[in-house]
Formats: C-alpha cells, structure tokens, sequence
C-alpha cells in the first residue's frame, strides 16, 4: 500500500487534524447553530455536508498538485513555501484576532430537511477562500515531488482528515449546547488554543522551510 504515509507522517498528520477539528471557525459555527435551533440530527447532516466539502478539495488539490509535480517539481516547491508562509499567515492570524466562534441559541422551531442542512454545510465549506487555500497548501506538505503514489497519497491524508475529525465533530455537536455557552464565556481558554494553534503551525513552517534548503 504504497499510498500509505509513514507512521511517523500520520501521527504529525492527525495531530494537525485534530488541533484544526477543535479550533472555532465557519464549519463549527453553522454545526454548533443547528444543533441548538434544529436538533442533533439536523447538525450531523450538516457535518456531513462539510465533510463532502472536504472530499471536493481533497480531489481538487490530488489531482491539480499531481499535475504540477508532473509539469515542474520546481513549481510544486514553491506551492510548499508559499503554504509555509501561509501557515505563519494563519498563525498571526490565531495571535491577532483569535478564534471564530459565534452562536446563539435559537427559538426557532424543529424544523429543516436533510437536504437542506447538508447543502448548508456543503456550501459554507465549498465558498469558504481559507479552506480552499488551507487545503491547497496543508496537504502537499505531506508528501514529496519524487513520489510515485502522489495522488493516491494525497486522496488519502485527505479522507483520513475527515475520518480523524469525525469524533471531534460529533462529539462537539452532541454538547453543542454547554460548548457554545462555555467557550463564549471561557476566554482564556479560546485564547489557549489560538495560541497552541499558532505555536504549532509556526514551527511546521519553520520545519518546512528548513527541511526546503537543505
């Protein structure tokens, strides 16, 4: 199976996964929101529109990093450096402004089809400019120009992401209703993790661009 990464790969692979699963953004607001207004239910089918969001880029970034590997491995280090420096980005961005989180509880009444709450977290994921650079650049970084099973790899890490994220989402729904509450009122606690969330995508960076010029 030579689409699998190393153990060593997928233990710093789900490590990423599962900091970004618990860090407040537009996916987590939305799921967070239904939860409260429309139930446990309506808030699953929309983790399971963002999760089909995350295949669309997974597929988008295998197939479109594959054939810039192919037409200039040049071309695919600078993709790299430039996620590298879209990381810092991300991490100033955590310091600066902190962590999005934004719910209230509704009184709207039950209410919703399946249809629709998973279009919501399709959308909300697909029209979302930082997931689509987010994946662009944080999957390539787990893999090299002069592998064979490139694309395979990255279809993959990018299923796995979703797979390692699953218990994270759905045990944020299933206590969405004292989450929202409590991380809203608990600010040190959002400040930690903006500030673990920068602490640990500056060093990837610096890793990356280290790993670049040797």
């Amino acid at each position: 199976m030579d689409f699998v990464p190393s153990l060593a790969t997928l233990v710093t692979f789900t490590g990423m996964t599962l900091l970004l699963a618990i860090t407040p953004g537009p996916d987590m607001t939305l799921s967070i929101s239904r939860a409260l207004s429309q139930g446990r239910g309506a808030a699953m089918f929309v983790v399971l529109g963002t999760s089909m969001g995350c295949v669309i880029h997974t597929l988008l970034v295998a197939f479109g990093v594959s054939a810039l590997i192919t037409a200039s491995p040049t071309a695919f280090m600078i993709l790299k450096t430039g996620g590298a420096a879209y990381l810092l980005w991300l991490a100033v961005q955590a310091i600066r402004f902190g962590s999005t989180l934004n719910v209230k509880r509704s009184e709207t009444p039950k209410g919703g089809t399946p249809v629709a709450n998973i279009f919501a977290g399709l959308s909300v994921n697909l029209l979302n400019p930082k997931i689509i650079i987010f994946f662009m650049t944080f999957l390539p970084q787990f893999v090299t120009a002069d592998d064979p099973a490139v694309t395979q790899k990255l279809i993959f890490l990018g299923i796995f992401f979703i797979v390692a994220a699953m218990p994270v989402n759905v045990a944020i729904i299933l206590t969405a209703d004292r989450l929202a509450a409590w991380l809203q009122h608990q600010k040190r606690v959002m400040r930690a993790i903006d500030y673990t969330f920068a602490g640990v995508f500056s060093v990837f960076a610096v890793k990356i661009v280290m790993t670049q010029t040797r």
